[in-house]
């Protein structure tokens, strides 16, 4: 794959990464705004402290600042997901374009995502000490990185077992070494836990579901969109085809 196809590919992630974005906000500001408030409630009910200015008001952050916290994450995302796109093209097997963009999305979800929460579960913002939001933040990047690089190397032994074993032998073995590989990871690192006593267990739940529901709808979407679009890089003739198909 020459430059100027990554480069164009890379464009259209980035396009379907902020299409997908626009979704995954209207998501998160009809479903995951009521456990922030309800999180906000509970810290305001039980602070020392009364009377402080916000810096910024709550029907800003909940609108402006969530759209652009999330189109940010979807252009990013997008782009990085476009070019892990680039690499697995016909060296995961025989996938056309669309298949291949939507197992990169659903790699994307569990690696960069469902994995990580299983260690480090998302809490509302309000939600914890800010002398450990430092440290929250790092351990769930790290979390995350460690994710992907064990992920990449399961696919990359499941493809060089399965020339003497098969491919379902050795995508068995890889997805076992990927499991257990995790699995000691999450004993190393360190609890990352910090939710206040007497906090809603209901908040706490719907929130995580939310925020579990925004990431599905953002992957999924880039995976519809960017499949398409890079179909219609890589594939013209077949587009036509469809075209012609249905003209007719």
């Amino acid at each position: 794959m020459n430059s100027v196809t990554v480069r164009t590919l890379l464009v259209r992630g980035m396009l379907a990464g902020l299409a997908a974005g626009v979704l995954a906000f209207l998501f998160a500001y009809l479903v995951g705004e009521g456990p922030v408030d309800a999180a906000i409630a509970f810290e305001e009910a039980n602070s020392h402290e009364h009377g402080g200015e916000e810096l910024v008001s709550r029907s800003l952050q909940s609108t402006a600042g969530l759209a652009t916290g999330v189109l940010v994450f979807g252009v990013a995302i997008g782009g990085i997901a476009a070019l892990a796109f680039c690499f697995a093209l016909g060296r995961i097997g025989r996938f056309g374009a669309r298949a291949t963009a939507g197992l990169t999305a659903l790699a994307g979800f569990f690696l960069a995502y469902l994995v990580p929460i299983l260690k480090y579960p998302a809490s509302p913002p309000a939600v914890g000490s800010p002398d450990t939001l430092g440290k929250r933040s790092i351990l769930f990047v790290l979390m995350i990185a460690l994710s992907v690089l064990l992920g990449t190397a399961a696919i990359l032994l499941g493809r060089r077992l399965a020339v003497a074993w098969g491919n379902w032998n050795a995508s068995t073995a890889a997805g076992v070494a990927f499991v257990a590989a995790i699995a000691v990871a999450m004993a190393v690192l360190p609890h990352g836990g910090n939710t206040p006593k007497g906090f809603p267990a209901t908040d706490l739940w719907e929130f995580r579901l939310a925020s579990i529901g925004i990431q599905a709808v953002l992957w999924a979407a880039f995976g519809l969109l960017f499949g398409y679009l890079a179909e219609r890089v890589l594939e013209p003739q077949t587009v036509r085809g469809r075209v012609s198909t249905r003209a007719a």
